[in-house]
């Protein structure tokens, strides 16, 4: 059962913890003591280091840990045409805290161009002996997140008027991605996760936005973005329920969008959280099609530096085979590490030995 094309048995979302010389030079950088020039240079001493330990670890596929962000999404929504990122009055809000507050807003028609996360892939795939692996959000959080009057009417009617033009600049990405040799590629969605939440979904209703059709208008959206995607690279999706501070957002089983998303959407993957009752059973898993599409069970929590009992996971991992085959599966943590720049609360040994279990885990369940 051993896999050679992504995801991989042992496999990881993507962000790490930050190093103590990324959150000194990113701080000074911020108070304007460094310039942003002197903090790439610091960026491009530590990213190697990181990359090192996924290899050392033995794991299969390498990111750059996402050391150049801020957030997750809002640094690649910034790289697009005519998407500002602002100050709104208030961050988003987790359970007990806040997040720095940002919104976005579209200025004119939405496309992508010379994107500088380009080079950032360029970057890991220079530095790794192991598949270099590319994670940006998903063009339905970018929707999702739109206040009701951050659309410039001059270029849209209204936020569902920019689905068109939001698909074609995901269809260049991923073209462009590909081009710079990223065979990688993986959308990471808080959507979704939303979406199963009432409390979630509810808010949406009061921000203006049709929750009865949006699934179908996300399925078509990111099926869009794919089309044209070559048969050799891999796309997946990371669907998470909020991960800032060790904290979180969203509660709910999949099965509200099981059936959309493991079915409808043309993922080769689904990095499924579920280190938490909050994320349900495994019942949904039903609606994954017999064949090729793989779900990445994200059994091992990245917001605690405890280990899970091995002897859980692999029960864990059982109980999933009732719904879908073994063939069908894989192992990570159930989100990254550091979603943004703060990180989670753990110490970095601690991550490295969750991401050490999980390699090891995933070798007595499916093989060397």
């Amino acid at each position: 059962m051993k896999r050679t094309t992504p995801p991989f048995r042992a496999d990881h979302v993507g962000s790490y913890l930050r190093t103590p010389a990324i959150h000194e030079a990113r701080a000074k950088r911020d108070k304007g003591q460094i310039s942003a020039a002197d903090l790439k240079k610091i960026e491009d001493q530590e990213i190697p280091k990181v990359i090192k330990k996924q290899e050392e670890v033995g794991l299969k596929c390498a990111t750059d840990g996402e050391y150049r962000r801020m957030f997750w999404h809002y640094d690649f929504y910034d790289g697009l045409d005519n998407v500002e990122i602002y100050e709104l009055p208030g961050g988003i809000q987790f359970q007990g805290v806040q997040t720095k507050p940002k919104g976005i807003r579209i200025t004119g028609k939405i496309g992508f161009s010379n994107h500088p996360m380009l080079e950032h892939f360029t970057f890991v795939k220079q530095h790794t002996k192991v598949m270099p692996k590319m994670c940006i959000p998903s063009p339905t959080v970018l929707h999702f997140r739109l206040e009701p009057n951050a659309v410039d009417k001059k270029a849209y009617p209204d936020r569902d008027a920019i689905f068109s033009d939001l698909s074609a600049a995901y269809r260049k990405a991923v073209k462009a991605f590909y081009g710079a040799g990223c065979r990688y590629l993986q959308f990471d969605d808080t959507a979704w996760a939303y979406l199963c939440s009432q409390a979630e979904l509810q808010k949406a209703r009061e921000r203006g936005l049709d929750v009865d059709h949006l699934q179908e208008s996300y399925t078509k959206c990111i099926n869009k973005a794919l089309q044209a995607r070559p048969a050799d690279m891999a796309v997946t999706t990371h669907v998470c329920r909020g991960n800032f501070r060790s904290t979180f957002i969203s509660s709910g089983g999949y099965e509200p969008v099981a059936e959309s998303l493991l079915s409808k959407c043309n993922y080769d993957g689904y990095f499924l959280e579920y280190d938490t009752d909050r994320a349900g059973g495994f019942e949904p898993l039903r609606f994954l099609p017999k064949g090729n599409k793989i779900v990445v069970l994200g059994l091992v929590t990245s917001k605690s530096g405890r280990l899970e009992p091995r002897a859980d996971i692999k029960k864990r991992i059982e109980e999933a085979t009732k719904f879908v085959a073994l063939d069908q599966l894989c192992l990570s943590p159930q989100c990254g590490f550091a979603s943004t720049e703060e990180g989670n609360v753990l110490a970095e040994e601690e991550q490295w030995a969750k991401l050490r279990m999980v390699v090891e885990l995933a070798e007595e369940v499916w093989g060397k």
